[in-house]
């Protein structure tokens, strides 16, 4: 196995952070490997907004954790949350969308986000994906300007435990089909 191999092993989401902060060096390492990311045109469509003050945390926990159908109460150990956003360019993503039918900048974020949870394991930090928040709340409460889309959050600290389980995968005849 390669270290890349291992790291992609050992990526799983966390749900219970320790109570210490995440240094500015590694959330910067963090998103340096982000921004490296490929995206279509080279027009890297993301805004990454930290939110690791304890007043950003709250009110991102708050207004756009809070009163969600699915509980994300367990973010709230997250010493870290980053706020993913996406900002779209007219040509590359309005235009090739509509006439494509795919949303190009959200297949650019997922792959930088993929890279940003990757480093963050390598870097020995865990992370979660959030999919279910208030966007509109979240944007109010951090002042994020329009033209900025909150399209996922992720959660980033040390991991409490070391011992949470590995989800199963589906075996590789159930996702590949060879011609």
């Amino acid at each position: 196995m390669t270290d890349l191999d291992k790291i992609i092993a050992q990526r799983k989401s966390v749900r219970d952070y320790k109570d210490i902060p995440v240094e500015v060096e590694k959330i910067k390492q963090i998103l340096e490997a982000a921004r490296l990311a490929p995206s279509a045109c080279n027009k890297q469509p993301w805004i990454f907004v930290v939110a690791n003050t304890p007043k950003a945390k709250e009110e991102v926990m708050k207004f756009g954790l809070g009163e969600m159908m699915v509980s994300n109460e367990w973010a709230a150990s997250a010493p870290v949350i980053i706020v993913v956003c996406s900002k779209k360019e007219f040509i590359t993503h309005s235009l090739a969308e509509k006439l494509q039918g795919v949303e190009y900048h959200l297949i650019d974020i997922g792959i930088a986000c993929q890279n940003l949870v990757l480093k963050a394991t390598e870097l020995g930090l865990g992370t979660c994906y959030i999919g279910w928040f208030n966007a509109k709340a979240i944007k109010k409460v951090l002042d994020l300007p329009l033209s900025y889309k909150v399209e996922c959050l992720i959660a980033l600290g040390y991991p409490k435990e070391n011992n949470q389980n590995q989800t199963s995968r589906k075996s590789m005849d159930e996702i590949s089909l060879w011609k």
